[in-house]
């Protein structure tokens, strides 16, 4: 992956984050641009049209969230990775930043090699469609073959039922990044009227019986996401 492709926001009211942040992107090749508030993150990303943004949440004038959930209702910005700083306590602003279209968080205080390490990995991802992705994932000890519809852990056959395996299969397709439940339900259920939230948890319980519980996460409040843990 090149990444002086790829263009970098740093929103934070702090300079010396701000810094840290830009000094260490720029050290991995990226084109970094930074705003010390939300407002001036607004305009400098529609200045710059940056591939990721990472917002701070408490900031004056303007928070994190509220810019997120801006740019979220702008074209341009529909496919544009969200990744907001929270401290470790706030899961509260963890629950609101997915709520408004956030592809991920990092907590501080920053640690230089895992915050690179993080961006990296999610500009990784595939930013087409959540379906529109290779038809053979290996992951770790799992390999997902969409045309067979069939799953391998460590070289053993797993049969899981259609929509079990369809929800794996979108979990695995993006692995780190939180699916909401509204997400969920539009890709694999589409507009079925008698799925509720309870039948995703229903399939993912079966789908930690069948494999194990260390590649679904439950991000409270949320959704759920795929990791190797």
């Amino acid at each position: 992956m090149s990444t002086a492709k790829h263009k970098i926001l740093i929103v934070d009211d702090e300079p010396d984050i701000r810094e840290l942040i830009e000094y260490n992107l720029k050290k991995e090749g990226y084109q970094v641009f930074t705003a010390s508030n939300g407002q001036e993150g607004v305009a400098e990303a529609k200045r710059v049209l940056p591939d990721l943004i990472i917002l701070d949440i408490m900031m004056p004038k303007m928070d994190g969230i509220e810019a997120c959930r801006i740019l979220r209702t702008m074209n341009d910005f529909k496919n544009t990775f969200m990744v907001f700083l929270t401290a470790r306590s706030e899961e509260y602003s963890e629950i609101a930043g997915f709520n408004v279209g956030a592809d991920d968080y990092i907590a501080k205080p920053i640690k230089p090699r895992a915050l690179t390490s993080r961006i990296n990995a999610i500009l990784r991802r595939n930013v087409q469609s959540d379906i529109e992705i290779e038809n053979k994932l290996e992951i770790g000890d799992l390999v997902i073959d969409r045309e067979a519809f069939l799953v391998f852990q460590r070289g053993e056959k797993i049969v899981l039922a259609k929509k079990e395996f369809e929800l794996l299969y979108l979990l695995a397709s993006k692995p780190g990044k939180v699916f909401t439940r509204e997400v969920i339900l539009k890709n694999i259920w589409e507009d079925s009227v008698v799925v509720t939230n309870r039948t995703i948890d229903v399939h993912i319980r079966k789908l930690r019986e069948k494999l194990g519980d260390k590649y679904v996460s439950t991000v409270k409040g949320v959704g759920y996401k795929f990791e190797l843990k």
